[in-house]
């Protein structure tokens, strides 16, 4: 079966490495498993040899390994399904006669997040085509074409090619990837229905991030007739290269952890690398993270939306920070576990269990002082940011409302 022809339900079909794209690797045989409508991964005998595992879940051995719940891939495999916006690209243009996890995996393209790819072929790497990326002077076509999406109209069938399925982890936000002088990067738009430009307050979210040390995603905002979109530079593409990467989900999952920040801490000192520091830093990076989501009122920050990508000795390390702004709820809670009093969005919680973070007490408490000084100056810095007063109003309320104001205030005067 090539490419070329008409798409035909596959029970099975084959997962590649793409590490170095020139030289794909076969990795093994995928298989469409009826009883949970999910995906199951069994190792080629060559990759079984001479590779490694995808994730802890996956150790390498002769056995065909299933998903753990419905409508999901086994795995590290499960990572490299589209986002939710991507599905629903999917569903609305490319149609499959079956839609499954196994449909979602083929139909994401050769532009999936991370280094794995899908083939109908065992024998060549050969992916479903999406076409060339659009570039900047398509961004009014590509928000036109979202809009017609929305509207529920016919997207021009050459504006298709404009909104295939995006390639970051998790999230149902409208996107697109575009080639930006030679380099990928993932553009957002704003949701439907949405009354503020969160594109440009997660841009001058993630700037402010950095001038709190935290290792972001670079970021551009782009106007557009009206508000903003938002360019991320993809993290998961180094030069000619694509860095395997799998999310907090798939990493504490496969060692039966609980979903959380101390649990992802003492991950990253197992498989980080020891003998460089990089996993004594990711762990207070990590911590450093966290107290960020609590002060900047982030409670979208699910263990989808954190991530780690293997280097060349097999070490793992933090990807950069993304999706990273305020959620605009107020809810008190974040949504992976904090510390000992569970999700509480309280900086006592963070610290609670400092040790775990690799931190001394004193160490925790220099590092929350200083994420507190420096979101202390967060309106001023979105408002250089062009944010404007309207959207300001509404983030005061979120943002400086006393429950967060008065941890903010307090803290520094305690301690």
């Amino acid at each position: 079966m090539t490419v070329a022809s008409p798409y035909q339900p596959q029970d099975e079909m084959s997962l590649w490495w793409l590490g170095e794209p020139e030289n794909p690797a076969l990795i093994g045989r995928l298989q469409f498993t009826q009883s949970l409508r999910g995906v199951g991964l069994r190792y080629d005998s060559a990759w079984l040899r001479h590779g490694f595992a995808l994730s802890e879940d996956l150790p390498l051995r002769d056995h065909l390994f299933l998903p753990t719940t419905k409508d999901s891939a086994a795995g590290a495999v499960d990572d490299a399904r589209p986002d939710r916006w991507g599905e629903r690209i999917i569903r609305a243009f490319d149609r499959p006669v079956r839609l499954s996890v196994m449909e979602y995996l083929y139909f994401a393209g050769d532009n999936r997040f991370g280094a794995l790819g899908v083939s109908v072929s065992d024998n060549t790497y050969r992916p479903h085509i999406t076409g060339p990326l659009p570039k900047l002077p398509d961004l009014g076509s590509i928000e036109a074409s979202i809009a017609e999406v929305f509207a529920g109209a016919p997207v021009n069938e050459h504006l298709l090619r404009l909104i295939k399925p995006g390639a970051s982890m998790g999230g149902a936000r409208p996107k697109a990837l575009i080639d930006l002088a030679g380099t990928q990067w993932v553009l957002k738009f704003r949701e439907e229905g949405e009354s503020t430009d969160t594109p440009l307050i997660e841009h001058a979210t993630m700037t402010l991030a950095r001038s709190c040390g935290i290792n972001v995603a670079e970021t551009k905002a782009l106007p557009l007739r009206k508000g903003h979109a938002i360019a991320v530079k993809r993290f998961d593409r180094v030069a000619n290269k694509r860095i395997h990467s799998l999310s907090a989900a798939v990493v504490l999952r496969a060692c039966a952890e609980d979903l959380s920040y101390p649990t992802l801490a003492l991950w990253l000192r197992r498989k980080g690398s020891v003998r460089t520091g990089q996993a004594t830093q990711d762990m207070r990076e990590l911590f450093r993270r966290m107290v960020f989501n609590i002060l900047i009122d982030n409670n979208d920050d699910h263990e989808k939306n954190h991530v780690v990508q293997m280097d060349d000795t097999g070490s793992y390390h933090l990807s950069p920070a993304f999706d990273v702004l305020p959620t605009g709820q107020a809810l008190g809670f974040q949504q992976m576990r904090v510390g000992t009093l569970g999700t509480e969005s309280t900086l006592e919680n963070a610290i609670s269990e400092h040790n775990l973070f690799g931190l001394t007490y004193d160490q925790a408490l220099a590092e929350i002082s200083r994420v507190i000084r420096c979101v202390d100056g967060w309106e001023t810095h979105f408002r250089d940011n062009g944010v404007s007063e309207s959207d300001l109003i509404q983030l005061r309320t979120q943002i400086d409302r006393p429950f967060l104001r008065q941890q903010r205030l307090g803290w520094l005067k305690i301690n």
